[in-house]
């Protein structure tokens, strides 16, 4: 969280995160998660690389799936929330 306010006080016009979720426990992710929905609803652009593909998918207007240095598969997070292969290799379900 604390590396998330030093980057948002030089005002950028993009926030690059890069596995924020890493490491973190269940409750965190869900702050940072909701931190950065938040970051977001204010009109800021973030470009987000995360293996958490709930997480990830939850927050994304566009995702893609690499897979292999390639992208896989491409759309918007609720369309690929409900991609079958996505489900099954990623979501468990």
């Amino acid at each position: 969280m604390l590396a998330i306010a030093r980057a948002l006080m030089a005002r950028p016009k993009l926030c690059i995160f890069d596995e924020p979720s890493l490491g973190l426990a269940p409750k965190i992710i869900a702050d940072v998660e909701r931190t950065i929905a938040g970051i977001k609803a204010r009109g800021m652009t973030i470009l987000l690389v995360e293996q958490n593909a709930s997480v990830a998918l939850r927050l994304a207007d566009r995702a893609y799936v690499f897979e292999a240095g390639e992208i896989r598969l491409q759309g918007t997070g609720k369309e690929l929330m409900r991609h079958p292969d996505v489900s099954k290799a990623y979501l468990g379900f």
